[in-house]
Protein backbone atom coordinates (compact mmCIF):
# COMPACT_ATOMS: atom_id res chain seq x y z
CA UNK A 1 0.00 0.00 0.00
CA UNK A 2 1.15 3.54 -0.69
CA UNK A 3 3.21 5.20 2.01
CA UNK A 4 1.06 8.29 1.40
CA UNK A 5 -1.52 7.09 3.92
CA UNK A 6 -1.62 9.58 6.79
CA UNK A 7 -1.37 8.42 10.36
CA UNK A 8 -4.80 8.41 11.96
CA UNK A 9 -5.22 11.18 14.53
CA UNK A 10 -7.91 9.18 16.30
CA UNK A 11 -8.26 5.44 16.67
CA UNK A 12 -10.04 3.96 13.64
CA UNK A 13 -13.65 2.94 14.03
CA UNK A 14 -13.01 0.02 11.66
CA UNK A 15 -9.59 -1.60 11.30
CA UNK A 16 -9.18 -4.38 8.74
CA UNK A 17 -5.89 -6.31 8.78
CA UNK A 18 -4.64 -9.20 6.65
CA UNK A 19 -8.22 -10.13 5.72
CA UNK A 20 -8.54 -13.23 3.58
CA UNK A 21 -11.74 -14.69 2.20
CA UNK A 22 -12.98 -17.58 0.10
CA UNK A 23 -15.99 -18.53 -1.99
CA UNK A 24 -15.87 -22.30 -1.66
CA UNK A 25 -12.38 -23.27 -2.83
CA UNK A 26 -11.84 -19.94 -4.59
CA UNK A 27 -9.44 -17.71 -2.66
CA UNK A 28 -10.63 -14.15 -3.36
CA UNK A 29 -9.17 -11.88 -0.66
CA UNK A 30 -5.41 -12.02 -0.12
CA UNK A 31 -4.70 -9.78 2.85
CA UNK A 32 -6.98 -6.74 2.60
CA UNK A 33 -5.91 -3.91 4.94
CA UNK A 34 -7.50 -0.52 5.55
CA UNK A 35 -8.81 1.78 8.28
CA UNK A 36 -11.94 3.91 8.51
CA UNK A 37 -12.07 6.77 11.01
CA UNK A 38 -15.30 7.74 12.79
CA UNK A 39 -17.48 9.90 10.53
CA UNK A 40 -15.51 9.17 7.36
CA UNK A 41 -16.76 8.17 3.94
CA UNK A 42 -14.22 5.94 2.20
CA UNK A 43 -14.53 4.12 -1.09
CA UNK A 44 -13.18 0.82 -2.31
CA UNK A 45 -12.31 1.32 -5.97
CA UNK A 46 -11.14 -1.27 -8.45
CA UNK A 47 -11.99 -3.24 -11.53
CA UNK A 48 -14.73 -5.87 -11.61
CA UNK A 49 -13.62 -8.97 -9.73
CA UNK A 50 -11.01 -7.13 -7.65
CA UNK A 51 -12.63 -8.24 -4.37
CA UNK A 52 -14.50 -5.10 -3.29
CA UNK A 53 -17.92 -6.66 -2.67
CA UNK A 54 -16.30 -9.71 -1.12
CA UNK A 55 -14.53 -7.39 1.33
CA UNK A 56 -17.87 -5.98 2.50
CA UNK A 57 -19.29 -9.49 2.90
CA UNK A 58 -16.22 -10.59 4.84
CA UNK A 59 -16.52 -7.60 7.20
CA UNK A 60 -20.18 -8.49 7.72
CA UNK A 61 -19.37 -12.15 8.41
CA UNK A 62 -21.42 -13.61 5.55
CA UNK A 63 -18.55 -15.41 3.83
CA UNK A 64 -18.34 -19.09 4.70
CA UNK A 65 -14.60 -18.82 5.25
CA UNK A 66 -12.51 -15.82 6.26
CA UNK A 67 -9.49 -15.12 8.42
CA UNK A 68 -7.41 -12.17 9.52
CA UNK A 69 -8.66 -9.32 11.69
CA UNK A 70 -11.75 -7.10 11.56
CA UNK A 71 -11.94 -4.77 14.54
CA UNK A 72 -14.89 -2.43 15.11
CA UNK A 73 -14.67 0.01 18.01
CA UNK A 74 -11.67 -2.01 19.17
CA UNK A 75 -13.63 -5.29 19.28
CA UNK A 76 -12.40 -8.23 17.22
CA UNK A 77 -15.17 -9.61 14.99
CA UNK A 78 -13.39 -12.10 12.74
CA UNK A 79 -14.89 -15.11 14.54
CA UNK A 80 -18.30 -13.54 15.16
CA UNK A 81 -21.44 -14.61 13.24
CA UNK A 82 -23.16 -11.99 11.09
CA UNK A 83 -26.05 -11.55 13.56
CA UNK A 84 -23.54 -10.56 16.25
CA UNK A 85 -21.76 -8.20 13.88
CA UNK A 86 -25.07 -6.53 13.02
CA UNK A 87 -25.72 -5.90 16.71
CA UNK A 88 -22.48 -3.89 16.98
CA UNK A 89 -23.99 -1.31 14.60
CA UNK A 90 -22.63 -2.35 11.18
CA UNK A 91 -25.12 -2.81 8.32
CA UNK A 92 -24.66 -3.96 4.72
CA UNK A 93 -26.78 -2.59 1.89
CA UNK A 94 -26.14 -5.14 -0.89
CA UNK A 95 -25.95 -4.34 -4.57
CA UNK A 96 -29.02 -6.48 -5.29
CA UNK A 97 -30.90 -4.43 -2.61
CA UNK A 98 -32.78 -7.51 -1.29
CA UNK A 99 -36.22 -5.91 -1.34
CA UNK A 100 -39.01 -8.38 -0.57
CA UNK A 101 -41.20 -8.14 -3.64
CA UNK A 102 -44.39 -9.44 -1.98
CA UNK A 103 -44.17 -6.93 0.89
CA UNK A 104 -45.18 -3.28 0.86
CA UNK A 105 -42.71 -0.44 1.32
CA UNK A 106 -43.87 -0.07 4.91
CA UNK A 107 -43.48 -3.80 5.61
CA UNK A 108 -40.00 -3.81 4.05
CA UNK A 109 -39.00 -0.82 6.15
CA UNK A 110 -40.19 -2.39 9.38
CA UNK A 111 -38.86 -5.89 8.73
CA UNK A 112 -35.26 -5.71 10.05
CA UNK A 113 -35.00 -5.71 13.85
CA UNK A 114 -33.64 -2.70 15.69
CA UNK A 115 -30.07 -3.63 16.68
CA UNK A 116 -29.06 -0.54 18.66
CA UNK A 117 -30.83 2.46 20.18
CA UNK A 118 -30.84 5.66 18.17
CA UNK A 119 -32.16 4.38 14.87
CA UNK A 120 -33.53 6.93 12.44
CA UNK A 121 -37.21 7.75 12.89
CA UNK A 122 -39.56 6.96 10.02
CA UNK A 123 -40.46 10.64 9.63
CA UNK A 124 -36.78 11.46 9.09
CA UNK A 125 -36.41 8.65 6.56
CA UNK A 126 -39.46 9.96 4.70
CA UNK A 127 -38.03 13.48 4.77
CA UNK A 128 -34.84 12.12 3.20
CA UNK A 129 -36.70 9.90 0.71
CA UNK A 130 -40.14 11.47 0.01
CA UNK A 131 -40.81 8.83 -2.65
CA UNK A 132 -41.03 6.17 0.04
CA UNK A 133 -43.81 7.96 1.89
CA UNK A 134 -45.75 8.36 -1.35
CA UNK A 135 -45.31 4.63 -2.12
CA UNK A 136 -45.81 3.36 1.42
CA UNK A 137 -48.44 0.77 0.45
CA UNK A 138 -46.86 -0.22 -2.87
CA UNK A 139 -45.40 -3.69 -3.29
CA UNK A 140 -41.66 -4.06 -3.76
CA UNK A 141 -42.18 -5.28 -7.33
CA UNK A 142 -43.78 -1.95 -8.27
CA UNK A 143 -40.84 0.23 -7.20
CA UNK A 144 -38.34 1.71 -9.60
CA UNK A 145 -34.67 0.90 -9.20
CA UNK A 146 -34.10 4.23 -7.50
CA UNK A 147 -36.99 3.69 -5.08
CA UNK A 148 -35.67 0.24 -4.25
CA UNK A 149 -32.28 1.74 -3.43
CA UNK A 150 -33.87 4.39 -1.22
CA UNK A 151 -35.84 1.66 0.56
CA UNK A 152 -32.73 -0.49 1.05
CA UNK A 153 -30.85 2.42 2.64
CA UNK A 154 -33.82 3.63 4.67
CA UNK A 155 -34.40 0.14 6.03
CA UNK A 156 -30.91 -0.11 7.57
CA UNK A 157 -31.03 3.45 8.95
CA UNK A 158 -34.04 2.49 11.06
CA UNK A 159 -32.10 -0.34 12.74
CA UNK A 160 -29.68 1.90 14.64
CA UNK A 161 -26.61 1.00 12.58
CA UNK A 162 -23.95 3.72 12.52
CA UNK A 163 -21.50 2.15 10.06
CA UNK A 164 -23.01 1.58 6.63
CA UNK A 165 -21.47 -0.70 4.00
CA UNK A 166 -23.00 0.41 0.70
CA UNK A 167 -22.39 -1.83 -2.31
CA UNK A 168 -22.82 -0.06 -5.67
CA UNK A 169 -25.69 2.20 -4.52
CA UNK A 170 -25.85 4.09 -7.84
CA UNK A 171 -25.68 1.07 -10.16
CA UNK A 172 -28.18 1.44 -13.00
CA UNK A 173 -29.86 4.56 -11.61
CA UNK A 174 -30.86 7.71 -13.48
CA UNK A 175 -28.59 10.76 -12.94
CA UNK A 176 -31.23 12.63 -10.91
CA UNK A 177 -31.49 9.67 -8.50
CA UNK A 178 -27.70 9.38 -8.30
CA UNK A 179 -27.63 13.03 -7.20
CA UNK A 180 -30.24 12.29 -4.53
CA UNK A 181 -28.20 9.34 -3.23
CA UNK A 182 -25.16 11.63 -3.13
CA UNK A 183 -27.02 14.23 -1.08
CA UNK A 184 -28.18 11.47 1.25
CA UNK A 185 -24.64 10.19 1.83
CA UNK A 186 -23.41 13.74 2.49
CA UNK A 187 -26.22 14.29 4.99
CA UNK A 188 -25.54 11.01 6.76
CA UNK A 189 -21.87 11.93 7.04
CA UNK A 190 -22.81 15.29 8.56
CA UNK A 191 -24.95 13.45 11.11
CA UNK A 192 -22.06 11.25 12.23
CA UNK A 193 -22.56 8.10 10.18
CA UNK A 194 -19.48 6.28 8.91
CA UNK A 195 -19.69 4.82 5.41
CA UNK A 196 -17.68 2.35 3.33
CA UNK A 197 -18.74 2.65 -0.29
CA UNK A 198 -18.08 0.25 -3.15
CA UNK A 199 -18.68 2.23 -6.31
CA UNK A 200 -17.96 1.87 -10.02
CA UNK A 201 -19.04 5.44 -10.74
CA UNK A 202 -15.77 7.16 -9.95
CA UNK A 203 -17.13 10.68 -10.43
CA UNK A 204 -19.86 9.94 -7.90
CA UNK A 205 -17.33 8.49 -5.45
CA UNK A 206 -15.18 11.60 -5.77
CA UNK A 207 -18.17 13.80 -4.91
CA UNK A 208 -18.86 12.15 -1.54
CA UNK A 209 -15.73 10.44 -0.19
CA UNK A 210 -12.85 11.54 2.02
CA UNK A 211 -10.45 8.86 0.81
CA UNK A 212 -10.22 6.12 -1.78
CA UNK A 213 -8.67 2.68 -1.35
CA UNK A 214 -7.70 0.94 -4.58
CA UNK A 215 -8.33 -2.82 -4.55
CA UNK A 216 -6.61 -5.14 -7.01
CA UNK A 217 -6.57 -8.94 -6.96
CA UNK A 218 -7.83 -9.12 -3.39
CA UNK A 219 -5.41 -6.58 -1.91
CA UNK A 220 -5.42 -2.85 -1.18
CA UNK A 221 -2.60 -1.48 -3.34
CA UNK A 222 -2.99 2.26 -2.79
CA UNK A 223 -4.82 4.95 -0.84
CA UNK A 224 -5.55 8.35 -2.36
CA UNK A 225 -7.05 11.23 -0.35
CA UNK A 226 -9.90 12.91 -2.20
CA UNK A 227 -8.00 16.22 -2.16
CA UNK A 228 -5.21 14.58 -4.18
CA UNK A 229 -7.35 13.03 -6.91
CA UNK A 230 -6.42 15.56 -9.59
CA UNK A 231 -2.73 14.90 -9.05
CA UNK A 232 -3.32 11.14 -9.35
CA UNK A 233 -5.68 11.03 -12.32
CA UNK A 234 -3.37 9.11 -14.65
CA UNK A 235 -2.50 6.58 -11.97
CA UNK A 236 -6.19 6.03 -11.17
CA UNK A 237 -7.03 5.55 -14.83
CA UNK A 238 -4.34 2.90 -15.00
CA UNK A 239 -5.67 1.16 -11.90
CA UNK A 240 -9.27 1.21 -13.07
CA UNK A 241 -8.68 0.61 -16.77
CA UNK A 242 -10.58 3.70 -17.89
Amino acid sequence: MSSAQPLAVTAPLLAVRDLEGWYGESHVLHGIEFDVAPGEVVTLLGRNGAGKTTTLKAIMGILAKRKGSVQFEGRELIAAPSRTIAKTGIALCPEERAIFSSLSVEENLMLPPVVKPGGMALDTIFEMFPNLKERLNSQGTKLSGGEQQMLAIGRILRTGAKMLLLDEPTEGLAPVIVQQIGRTISRLKSEGYTIVLVEQNFHFAASVADRHYVVEQGRVIDMIPNAELDANTEKLHAYLGV
